[in-house]
């Protein structure tokens, strides 16, 4: 069972063994390690909402705080009526917006992964993890700025196309040239026109920063390619992975060497991330997961009063991100306890994307103005 069907029967997910099958057969398979009805019930309901769950496709919004539905999607039934046929959609087979679409067609994706066994070579030919939160704490220090987490990406649902000679290899070097501590690189084909060889192209090129796999992760299996393909980090989504999820996801980040960015949306998913162990970087999302309207005062919103004063505690930097255009915006977000901002859009939009970070400071971060 991967961590997906785990976390719809409501179980703790069991650390994946890289392991291939006793026979050479070709489609031989990941395996689980064992672990019990008995264990995995008392855990869902310890650690989730107080009850197990029973039903994999069930309606699953409340358990762990997440929002986003995650179910098997088949959608809808299709009725034959003489030589006529067609679909009924209603409520529960019909994503409730973008980002339950996004999701419910990446766990369509996931039923076509490769075993996980084949991730082997490819995982240790990968060059070593470099340190992404070292990076962001380096930068920070160095410019009294937030730290930049640069994005490279093409597109997206809402704007369409964002930029035409779109160069990832270049525009990940120009970035870095002009002071991103981090860059963050879109791998969803479908609604982002990413992919995985941008990631590994830009390893591959020589590029210093650490680099974000910013990807919709539902499974366990795409942290290890990520991290094959060079990533240095990964994105898990409180919306959409439930705690028991975002906890072995953690465990595993740990053991590849990988930092995890768990980004919330509203003070409900605060609390849970801020209830879990092991978090090194929480991403605030200005955008609103049903209007899809940006609001930075949300930043303020959730680090002010005892979330703050626990994620100072807890040594926990924060990434605002979504809405960041001027200085103004990025001195809000900083007097408000970011050290770190993940942008893409109003840079990528620019004609020369690396020298519009000068623009979003107000000032030249680049290294090379400090020296």
């Amino acid at each position: 069972m991967d961590a997906t069907a785990a976390a719809g029967s409501g179980r703790a997910p069991a650390p994946l063994r890289c392991a291939r099958a006793e026979t050479d057969s070709e489609d031989a398979v990941a395996t689980t390690s064992s672990h019990s009805a008995a264990e995995a019930e008392a855990d869902a309901t310890e650690e989730g909402n107080g009850a197990p769950v029973e039903d994999a496709a069930a309606d699953i919004e409340g358990v762990d705080g997440i929002r986003i539905r995650r179910r098997p999607v088949t959608g809808p039934p299709v009725h034959y009526v003489g030589p006529f046929q067609f679909r009924l959609e209603n409520e529960g087979n019909t994503p409730r917006n973008i980002l339950e679409k996004i999701v419910w067609d990446k766990e369509a994706e996931m039923k076509e992964k490769r075993p996980l066994y084949m991730l082997k070579g490819p995982l240790e030919a990968a060059p070593p993890a470099r340190d992404f939160v070292g990076a962001l704490k380096a930068a920070y220090d160095r410019t009294g700025l937030p730290a930049l987490i640069a994005e490279v990406k093409k597109a997206s649902p809402s704007r369409g196309v964002l930029r035409e000679d779109f160069e990832p290899v270049q525009i990940a070097q120009t970035y870095e040239k002009n002071g991103a501590a981090c860059l963050s690189v879109l791998t969803d084909a479908k609604y982002f026109q990413g992919s995985y060889d941008y990631l590994q192209a830009i390893c591959n090129a020589g590029v210093q920063c650490p680099l974000l796999c910013k990807e919709f992760i539902v499974d366990a299996w795409q942290l290890y390619y990520a991290r094959s393909k060079g990533a240095d980090a990964v994105l898990l989504i409180a919306a959409v992975l439930p705690d028991l999820d975002i906890k072995y996801m953690l465990k595993i980040c740990k053991i590849l060497g990988m930092a995890a960015l768990v980004e919330v949306h509203d003070e409900r998913e605060m609390d849970r991330v801020l209830g879990i162990d092991g978090i090194q970087l929480v991403g605030i999302n200005n955008r609103n997961l049903e209007t899809f309207q940006v609001d930075i005062s949300n930043t303020k919103k959730l680090l002010d009063g005892e979330r703050g004063q626990t994620i100072a505690q807890k040594g926990i930097i924060v990434v605002g991100e979504s809405g960041l255009f001027t200085p103004e915006h990025i001195s809000f977000v900083q007097n408000a306890g970011v050290k770190a901002v993940l942008v893409g859009e109003s840079l990528i939009k620019q004609e020369d994307p690396g020298k519009a970070i000068a623009g979003l400071f107000g000032k030249d971060i680049s290294p090379v103005s400090a020296a």
